[in-house]
């Protein structure tokens, strides 16, 4: 599945300048693409228009071809997983349960679960190295449980692609390495994985494909080595940087300077 940006121009009531201005981007099939920037730079907006939740002031938003706003919210559900970057979980959920959600788009509000339901709910659960609990309540699971929890989630729906805004916001280093190598695993497997990140390294480390914005502008685009440049991220990020080679990981690697003087 493709997700693709044509110009898209993405505006707020009641603001001077636009949210998203001009951005064109390709997200090809089978890829693990991260979009970057700074805070307010467009990232989230763009994710919206992608998933046809803004409509396009001007340009368009591509999902497999088709204006992202032409897609049905079930249709679309049972192509893409969301995982949001934040939730608010409301009243009480078992693991089983808040996974089972994911089935909502082929289930409805009356059907119960059949066995291709439940096969789809077990594969995600275990996909996800959640399945040991099931039964515990999510309100009582660690950041980065929970994480896998929404992850097996969206994977329950058994999509052709993920979207997924900072998914490895406030983790510990174990917790967002096994995420993301989870992502990495998928998109190997032909799944599009699309998300939104601060972290510059490890988007350098895992991705094949980078956005980077700046001021809903696109900064640079292409595979890391193009995108993870010195005067590129100094200039984006408005502070000095050093960009090299990681010995231990063959992949790019950012380190902030100290302030030059002013």
């Amino acid at each position: 599945m493709r997700f693709a940006a044509e110009r898209l121009v993405v505006r707020y009531p009641r603001s001077r300048d636009p949210a998203l201005d001009g951005v064109s981007m390709d997200v090809p099939d089978g890829t693990l693409y991260a979009v970057l920037g700074p805070n307010g730079s467009g990232k989230s907006t763009l994710l919206k228009a992608l998933l046809g939740v803004l409509r396009a002031s001007e340009g368009r938003a591509l999902v497999d071809g088709r204006d992202a706003a032409s897609w049905s919210r079930r249709e679309l559900a049972r192509a893409v997983g969301v995982v949001p970057q934040a939730e608010t979980i409301a009243f009480p959920l078992t693991v089983r349960e808040m996974v089972a959600m994911g089935r909502y788009p082929y289930l409805g509000p009356l059907r119960s679960e059949r066995d291709g339901d439940r096969a789809a709910i077990r594969g995600a659960l275990e996909q996800c190295e959640v399945a040991e609990l099931a039964n515990r309540d999510v309100t009582t699971l660690s950041g980065g449980e929970l994480q896998r929890v929404r992850l097996a989630r969206a994977l329950a729906q058994e999509p052709q692609a993920l979207v997924l805004d900072e998914p490895t916001a406030s983790l510990d280093i174990r917790h967002e390495m096994a995420i993301l190598e989870l992502l990495r695993e998928w998109a190997d497997g032909g799944m599009t994985v699309l998300v939104v990140t601060h972290g510059l390294d490890l988007a350098a480390r895992f991705a094949d494909h980078m956005l980077l914005l700046a001021r809903g502008r696109v900064a640079a685009e292409g595979p890391p080595a193009r995108v993870m440049e010195a005067g590129i991220l100094e200039a984006v990020y408005r502070w000095p940087i050093a960009v090299a080679t990681d010995p231990a990981t063959g992949t790019l690697r950012v380190t902030p300077l100290r302030a030059k003087p002013s």
